[in-house]
């Protein structure tokens, strides 16, 4: 598995004509919306899922 995820669409306007951008690791440009944008991988979440399927009063 590679240790690089690309996007699907630009976060700003939706379109698909993504292109690594030359800054580096994680930037993209859109041809569609000439705008270059950078994503990064933060970690895991140590809160676990809240469950909304338990009843209220108990039973």
């Amino acid at each position: 598995m590679s240790g690089r995820a690309a996007p699907f669409h630009c976060p700003y306007c939706g379109e698909e004509d993504l292109r690594p951008h030359e800054a580096g690791h994680g930037a993209w440009e859109c041809a569609s919306c000439n705008r270059a944008f950078q994503l990064k991988f933060l970690g895991l979440l140590t809160r676990g899922l809240a469950r909304n399927d338990v009843e209220e009063d108990g039973t």
